[in-house]
């Protein structure tokens, strides 16, 4: 028994990569999963394989994020996990080159699209006075020397806003048993970094979907607003030990460090 049977997850971006990754190892564990994504011969491919509900269309618009929380709730149930994994890499650099609209483009799909998603659930767990969100973050939103094809000047700051989002999303929702968590998946080979150097360091792919079931399963909430990264962070057991110490040194957050 993992306790999370018969409970109900929302995850966007399912229908590929760290996404499908993290919905198969939810619906092992014994939860009811509803998947989102653009494609819909991916979504409704993993959707049949995990025994889930398919749901299409466009993260960053919110009519279409409210009929995803509608009918994910009206079909399977009250939604106990949100799983924000919607995401696009950045513009191509120089970005003088391109249209402005590319390079909002980013920060449309991975803020507005998941802060869409928790202005539609937020709610619905605060009443309920329980429920968990994940949003997949980037350690692009804080590492200065990134890979040549990741230096853009979009990706980077929409991560690092993701994660402060969170952050702040954790404070406003803690006194109603609702927690939130950024995580940040590693560099996972997916089509998003397949231009990446052969000498790459890769996390397995299975570390982030691993990760967000140990915080499905609650072994991390005393970490709420926290910055966790799938392979750094996979001891959930022991990270959570150590969580006075984290909430005092006020580690595994983003901050500035002035020079003296």
């Amino acid at each position: 028994m993992t306790g999370l049977e018969r409970q109900v997850a929302l995850v966007t971006g399912g229908g590929r990569g760290i996404g499908a990754a993290v919905v198969r190892e939810l619906a092992r564990a014994g939860m009811r999963v509803a998947l989102t994504g653009r494609t819909g011969p991916q979504v409704q491919a993993v959707a049949v394989e995990v025994g889930g509900v398919a749901l299409t269309g466009d993260v960053s618009d919110g009519s279409v994020v409210r009929s995803w929380v509608e009918e994910t709730e009206a079909r399977l149930g009250p939604i106990d996990l949100l799983v924000n994994n919607a995401g696009v890499a950045g513009a191509a650099e120089p970005f003088w080159e391109h249209e402005p609209q590319d390079w909002w483009r980013v920060f449309e799909v991975n803020v507005l699209g998941a802060f869409l998603c928790c202005h539609a659930v937020a709610p619905l767990m605060v009443r309920r006075r329980a429920g968990r969100i994940v949003n997949v973050t980037s350690g692009a939103a804080y590492i200065r020397d990134l890979p040549e094809n990741a230096r853009d000047t979009s990706y980077p700051p929409s991560k690092a806003a993701l994660t402060r989002f969170t952050e702040r999303l954790a404070d406003e929702l803690l006194e109603h048993g609702v927690f939130a968590f950024a995580v940040a998946p590693g560099v996972v080979r997916s089509r998003m970094t397949s231009e990446l150097p052969a000498g790459t360091p890769w996390t397995p792919p299975e570390a982030p979907a691993r990760l967000v079931r140990g915080l499905a399963e609650g072994k991390a909430d005393a970490l709420s607003g926290r910055y966790l990264h799938a392979e750094h962070d996979a001891d959930l057991d022991a990270l959570a030990a150590r969580s006075a110490e984290i909430t005092r040194d006020d580690l595994n957050a983003l901050r500035l460090r002035r020079s003296p």
